[in-house]
């Protein structure tokens, strides 16, 4: 039994939800996302509630029954509220700049390095160390941000690098004299 897909989905006000067979689609203040649900649950529109039950009593369709009610509700709260990660940038000279859809990093290369975003995703920068990845898709906001850590992702002898906000680095002694 899944605790995950036993709850509903409640859809905030705003939010305006069409559900046609498998086809999810939910518009709110902060766009318009849509999900194909897999043949193995079904999912029920009732008043502003949204509950996934699971087709059959096979393994897949309660494995899927939990993983399909988190999209769902990712779904949701990205169109009403959205998505944001931070990233801290470590190390002398190290920096970055947001110029409309490009981020340009100066991460000790000896050139500088800049990342194209991909529609529906947005950046800030309050200060030079400091990038903000923000949108209404879970998985896309995830995947810029791993995808700009992974330019320089920090080091275990002087935490040189980029980080996600509250990520810890394990540090290591150096070498001994």
């Amino acid at each position: 039994m899944s605790r995950v897909g036993q709850k509903s989905v409640t859809v905030p006000q705003g939010v305006t939800i069409d559900l046609e067979g498998q086809d999810f689609t939910a518009r709110g203040p902060k766009g318009e996302l849509t999900l194909k649900l897999v043949d193995d649950v079904i999912a029920k529109l009732e008043g502003a509630e949204i509950s996934i039950t699971p087709r059959h009593e096979t393994k897949r369709s309660r494995a899927m029954w939990g993983l399909q009610r988190m999209l769902v509700s990712n779904v949701v709260v990205g169109v009403s509220e959205g998505f944001a990660v931070e990233l801290e940038i470590f190390g002398v000279g190290y920096r970055a700049a947001v110029e409309s859809n490009v981020i340009t990093l100066q991460l000790g290369y000896s050139h500088p390095i800049e990342y194209l975003l991909p529609d529906g995703i947005k950046a800030e920068c309050e200060r030079p160390t400091l990038i903000r990845v923000f949108g209404s898709d879970r998985q896309k906001v995830g995947q810029v941000a791993a995808e700009i850590r992974a330019l320089r992702p920090p080091e275990p002898y002087k935490g040189k690098g980029v980080r996600y906000r509250n990520e810890y680095v394990e540090r290591k002694e150096g070498k001994k004299k």
